[in-house]
């Protein structure tokens, strides 16, 4: 066995091996040479020790991570793999240990943090996978919802239904060649994750004699998962917004030295143990873990007032579908996608898939269980039989392709599976674009994904229209807003007052009295208040709001007015609003911060945005989350596809292609797919 490294001009590797097994090592041991420092702060993550490296501030998520029981469950999930599988994981993990050494010597944070590189186990890259995604489907919000309806009422438990800032989201359109210069589908696209550095997609190529696919890989688990290319088929995923996850409060007690839990049938044992937490600069931190016959406790405990316990599929089922990884990388067509995803278990997708021969899919993939349905809207009683999980929905609902299809986190084919779907603006106006124009190519497809337009600004200018009793400045303000284009564009001064107002106006709606019980969030793990902290939750329920009863119009109309006001008054003594770019900046995720970092790049765009650069508004313009990659596949020459990452091939600081491509991504650009061999520098695998 043996495999060659290339890289094109812009780092990425592209691996050639002489088999699939040997293709998979050679996967491993780039990546950790590439993104050493990442792949382990990973997998620190996911089986809850960042801590005793990252130090205090990581102890609630290790805490989670060990009582949501992520690499147990990751250990059973890969004991049931099937032998070829589970060997070419394994095979996989073997290319991470080689590579590691050199990786961590090339990567300044591991001595900043003190940090020596482990060894990673067959599961780990389970572990990795269950890590990025056990918040996925936000089961948080339902603890939010318990919040509400205790403090404002049951009728109120929804008002703040709407895509929230915790929640991953991502953009996907399919051309039918009908719709193409060429024939033959266009399949595009962008995820929406927090940014990180180095970020969560890597480009890749894997070619060995059965398959040779380009797309972008999750490091830390082989393969191409979400977004690949075939040559023959393609596909992208987006977040189907479905809920699968339960919360179940639970009564405990303890009993003769272990802890019963109370069930539709009794009082059953649980499962308990203890575990440690090491924390650098701090003492250890010791985590009972308690398992009930619904699932691991993820608040509370046997010793206080309320006990939640979670269920998920991977830990019912023993399974995440990695079976499917393998899958993807052979497919030819349509059919073998489809075939490959039924297996899929977290989390739960819209996928899009085109192929050559004018195959088309459009579905959702998933494990998704079928329950009561109180379940997916609240906490529920461990003790009630009817919210026992009764088997799963299948088959997983799908949607012909007419055209031009559009996924964006909307209501969509996964309507039937989820409660809280992002608002249509952005598909929206994807399908507004996309039908602007009668025929389009791979290179006009960044005018989608960079378009600023800002469909749910309409709401809050609709309701300052009507306003009366205006001072002038305060006037001049809303007329200037009411004229302006509805884009958020970073050069623009009109977009920045927008985005003042409405800041102004999310915190006078959170410090209105009515709203005021849900000011102190309810005493919840610390991983879990970002889904119960009131501001950001105000912030992505504006248009709600503004139209709800709870909420006197009068008193209404005198918050905006005194938003209005506020920001009119600064701008005077300002001389004006700055441009948008200068508010809204990028704001990576570093989990060792760099020293000497550069000025924050300025950013186009908003949450509501094609071009989906997510703030905080009345916490922060800074821009937390947005495309953590660009993607066009193109069906007619795999050569015309394009990609781009916000920063580089390299998790390595100073290295050449460590944020080469940030300039690219922050104009809106896409690179060139590079699949000519010919084209590209082969590399020594010395390393």
């Amino acid at each position: 066995m043996s495999a060659r490294l290339f890289r094109d001009r812009w780092g990425i590797p592209h691996l050639r091996a002489t088999d699939h097994r040997a293709l998979a090592v050679a996967q491993g041991r780039v990546t950790a040479y590439d993104r050493a420092w990442q792949l382990e702060v990973e997998r620190h993550r996911a089986v809850g020790s960042s801590a005793s490296f990252l130090g205090a501030g990581e102890v609630g998520w290790d805490r989670f991570a060990r009582q949501a029981r992520l690499a147990d469950t990751a250990r059973r999930c890969y004991a049931a793999l099937d032998a070829e599988t589970a060997d070419w994981v394994r095979a996989y993990v073997a290319g991470v240990n080689a590579g590691l050494p050199a990786g961590a010597a090339r990567a300044p944070e591991f001595a900043a943090a003190g940090l020596k590189p482990g060894r990673w186990e067959p599961w780990t890259p389970l572990a990795v996978w269950l890590g990025h995604h056990i918040l996925f489907a936000g089961f948080p919000t339902k603890l939010w919802r318990e919040h509400v309806a205790q403090r404002l009422g049951e009728a109120h438990a929804d008002l703040f239904a709407a895509d929230p800032p915790t929640t991953a989201g991502s953009n996907g359109w399919l051309l039918t060649g009908e719709r193409t210069a060429t024939g033959a589908a266009l399949l595009a696209g962008d995820p929406h994750r927090f940014i990180e550095d180095p970020g969560v997609y890597q480009q890749i190529r894997l070619a060995c004699p059965e398959y040779d696919v380009v797309g972008l890989a999750v490091p830390g688990v082989p393969g191409v998962a979400h977004f690949g290319h075939t040559g023959p088929v393609a596909w992208a995923i987006t977040n189907a917004m479905a809920d699968y996850q339960d919360l179940y409060a639970e009564r405990l007690r303890r009993r003769d030295g272990g802890v019963e839990a109370y069930g539709p049938d009794g009082w059953r044992p649980a499962h308990t143990h203890t575990e440690t937490v090491e924390v650098a600069g701090a003492n250890p931190v010791e985590v009972e873990i308690v398992e009930t016959a619904r699932g691991p406790l993820v608040a509370g405990g046997p010793d206080e007032g309320t006990a939640f316990s979670l269920r998920y599929p991977p830990r019912v089922l023993g399974e995440l579908g990695f079976a499917t990884l393998p899958a993807l990388l052979r497919a030819r067509t349509v059919a073998d996608v489809e075939a490959a995803v039924d297996r899929w278990v977290e989390p739960v997708n819209v996928l899009l898939a085109a192929d050559t021969a004018g195959g088309l899919l459009h579905r959702v993939t998933g494990a998704v269980p079928v329950r009561h349905p109180t379940n997916r809207l609240r906490v529920v009683p461990a003790w009630a039989p009817e919210h026992a999980w009764r088997g799963w929905h299948a088959p997983m609902p799908r949607a012909e392709v007419d055209g031009r299809a559009v996924m964006a986190n909307e209501r969509g084919p996964a309507a039937p599976l989820g409660v809280e779907f992002a608002p249509p603006y952005r598909a929206d106006r994807i399908g507004h674009l996309l039908d602007a124009e009668p025929t389009w190519t791979a290179d006009r497809m960044p005018a989608v994904h960079t378009d600023t337009h800002l469909g749910s600004a309409a709401p809050l200018l609709a309701r300052l229209a009507g306003l009366t009793g205006l001072d002038p400045t305060a006037g001049a303000l809303r007329d200037r807003l009411l004229r302006w284009d509805r884009r958020m564009a970073a050069d623009s001064t009109d977009a920045a007052a927008f985005a003042l107002v409405r800041a102004a106006v999310v915190r006078r709606f959170a410090a209105h009295p009515v709203l005021a019980p849900l000011t102190d969030p309810p005493p919840h793990p610390e991983v879990f208040q970002p889904w119960l902290a009131l501001v950001p939750r105000v912030a992505y329920a504006v248009p709600a709001l503004l139209a709800t009863p709870l909420l006197p119009a009068a008193d209404v109309d005198a918050l905006l007015r005194a938003a209005l006001g506020e920001v009119a008054a600064d701008e005077a003594t300002r001389g004006g609003p700055p441009p948008w770019g200068e508010l809204h900046r990028l704001t990576p995720w570093q989990a060792w911060p760099h020293p000497h970092a550069g000025p924050a790049p300025r950013l186009a765009g908003d949450h509501d945005c094609v071009l989906a650069t997510s703030s905080v508004p009345g916490v922060t313009h800074g821009c937390l989350r947005g495309p953590a990659a660009r993607f066009v596949w193109d069906l007619a020459d795999r050569a015309g596809s394009r990609w781009v990452v916000p920063f580089g091939a390299s998790g390595v600081p100073g290295d050449p292609h460590h944020a080469d491509q940030t300039p690219f991504w922050l104009a809106g650009d896409l690179l060139p797919v590079t699949t000519d061999w010919d084209q590209l520098t082969e590399e020594r695998d010395d390393h």
